[in-house]
């Protein structure tokens, strides 16, 4: 049976360090070949699988068949010499896009990896950034995914979504879907694992103007809420709009329409986030109420107070500033809005980028895009996607697959590597979403 190898990567010098002191410390294994290239900024784990075994082995610096066979043939087996507790760390060394190849080695790294134990310490301890999720084109579920750790596109494609004109909501792993024609089919899903489940149909529901979808998952039950912000313009009436919120939950399986309210002057639209509970989503002015100054604002709902009677309009919060557009994002349970900066004279025509934070019901600026990366996006329209979670937010035009990235750490902007989508026509659309790689997690 011929030899192939597959190479694993495990990022920097640490790690290279770290992983050979654990073997070598609990395993003494004095005729195991270690060769470290100095000159490396990764450590290579090299292995040799065949039909009846699978080695680990670092290979010389050079590849001259005889000392290569040499070598090849001094290996020694894993089944032999690692107990599944050292080889689950040191499989866990691995970043997530290497997780499942290394599953394909033999049934034994697979039932490692499949392990619920694997899945669980591999989520709560490997270090993992959020990724993004570019659309190759319209019509198509396929695209790339960017891992910020390794700086690398992956080719991907996603469960259950058809287009990427879909609702789209992530929270902790999971991501769910809405058709946008009916509205009928919702999907929550984890895209690493393509572990899908299809919700019922929310009731009651019918064809609506505007939908805004939003998802919130508990880190440590799973339990996860979907929540549906309908906004449909009264027959006969061109001032006033329902506005109706329904919310899933995965504990009874059921949805629940929580609110159905009359705004006058104000609709919703297809911005919405859930925050420690908390429902949040803009509403846009239809040119009746305020002037143009006044075009956006955010409507707050406590999801623990189902079925109140609060009126919604009394819990609404002003813009920070005239936006041409906004977007919502949970960043560690803190409400988080990336917003087109409306020139002073024209509001509608975009002149920056702001991020700001929401402190009880004040807004706090995080950030501005320097003029350098706005430009650098070449024409911006006024209207942009942007998403994050965890520390880390993504802006892209829809004009160009350029992905622009912000560190609220750090308070660093950083462009991505280039993705290897191609604008292939003038009136392309680009468009994308981030979500966190877990393992973990399964609707």
């Amino acid at each position: 049976m011929p030899w192939w190898r597959t190479i694993l990567e495990i990022g920097g010098p640490k790690s290279r360090t770290e992983l050979s002191h654990m073997v070598l410390k609990e395993h003494a294994l004095p005729l195991l070949p270690l060769f470290f290239p100095l000159k490396t900024a990764r450590f290579e784990v090299l292995l040799l699988v065949s039909s009846n075994r699978c080695s680990l082995g670092f290979p010389p610096s050079a590849y001259a068949f005889p000392k290569y066979q040499a070598w090849k043939d001094s290996l020694i087996s894993l089944d032999f010499i690692l107990p599944d507790d050292l080889l689950e760390r040191i499989l866990g060394y691995l970043p997530v896009a290497s997780v499942f190849r290394a599953g394909s080695v033999c049934k034994r790294w697979n039932d490692i990896i499949n392990s619920r134990g694997f899945l669980r310490d591999f989520s709560n301890t490997t270090l993992q950034k959020p990724w993004y999720f570019m659309f190759t084109n319209n019509n198509d579920p396929g695209g790339y995914a960017y891992d910020p750790i390794l700086r690398k596109w992956y080719s991907f494609e996603l469960p259950c979504i058809e287009t990427s004109s879909w609702f789209i909501a992530s929270s902790c792993g999971l991501v769910c879907f809405m058709d946008n024609d009916d509205r009928s089919q919702i999907f929550v899903c984890n895209p690493i694992t393509k572990k899908s489940k299809r919700l019922e149909e929310p009731p009651g529901l019918g064809v609506s103007d505007y939908s805004a979808l939003a998802l919130s998952v508990d880190t440590k039950s799973h339990r996860y809420t979907a929540a549906v912000v309908k906004s449909k313009l009264v027959p006969d009436d061109f001032l006033q709009w329902d506005i109706s919120i329904h919310v899933y939950d995965s504990e009874t399986g059921s949805w629940v329409t929580s609110v159905a309210e009359v705004l006058t002057g104000w609709r919703g639209g297809d911005e919405s986030v859930i925050c420690n509970g908390v429902l949040y989503f803009l509403i846009y002015s239809t040119g009746v109420v305020g002037g143009s100054e006044n075009r956006h604002g955010l409507i707050m709902y406590d999801l623990s107070k189902r079925s109140s009677r609060a009126s919604l309009i009394r819990t609404s919060i002003p813009v920070p500033c005239s936006l041409t557009c906004g977007r919502l994002m949970n960043l560690k349970e803190m409400l988080v809005m990336v917003g087109g900066i409306g020139k002073q004279d024209r509001p509608g025509i975009i002149k920056g980028i702001g991020i700001w934070a929401l402190h009880k019901r004040e807004w706090l600026e995080i950030s501005r895009m320097p003029h350098k990366y706005f430009q650098g996006f070449g024409e911006f329209d006024d209207v942009f996607t942007s998403s994050g979670t965890d520390d880390l937010i993504y802006i892209q035009s829809y004009g160009a697959p350029a992905l622009l990235v912000f560190d609220l750490n750090q308070k660093q902007w950083k462009w991505s590597q280039k993705c290897p989508v191609i604008k292939r026509f003038p009136l392309q659309l680009f468009t994308g979403f981030s979500f966190e790689p877990r393992l973990d997690v399964s609707p």
